[in-house]
């Protein structure tokens, strides 16, 4: 994806990008350039595709996201492929989680406490069960 900000502007609040941003134009890349799918089928690649973007940007090993699908071979050279297309993508989402940490902390939030406490929010957004902006401290 192509901003016309810097990951460091949204770590140093001097852009609005967040969360819902980048689920949006991430959804919307993959469906640009993967080609017609049927919806259950953009709704699976998104998925994957994301999973791995925050994982690769909340320092998890690659190999060990990929382990989750040794059984799916296709999928593992899939994501293999694409990893180096998203290194942006991941540094932009890690950007967003470091300034919702940062909000936080700044709220005078210990940091470990800000840490889970975003990761609790960002689950819950991404299974649907809370609204997808931004935590309040």
């Amino acid at each position: 994806m192509q901003w016309e900000f810097s990951p460091e502007d949204v770590v140093k609040a001097q852009a609005e990008y967040g969360l819902l941003d980048f689920r949006r134009d991430l959804a919307e890349e993959l469906r640009s350039n993967l080609g017609f799918m049927d919806e259950a089928q953009q709704l699976r690649s998104f998925n994957l595709v994301y999973d791995m973007c925050y994982a690769l940007a909340t320092d998890k090993k690659f190999d060990d996201f990929l382990s989750a699908y040794a059984f799916d071979p296709p999928t593992c050279q899939f994501l293999t492929e694409l990893k180096p297309h998203m290194a942006d993508n991941v540094v932009m989402l890690g950007a967003i989680l470091q300034r919702l940490i940062m909000d936080r902390v700044e709220a005078n939030m210990p940091l470990a406490h800000a840490i889970e406490d975003v990761a609790q929010w960002h689950a819950g957004v991404v299974v649907g069960q809370l609204p997808p902006t931004k935590p309040t401290a």
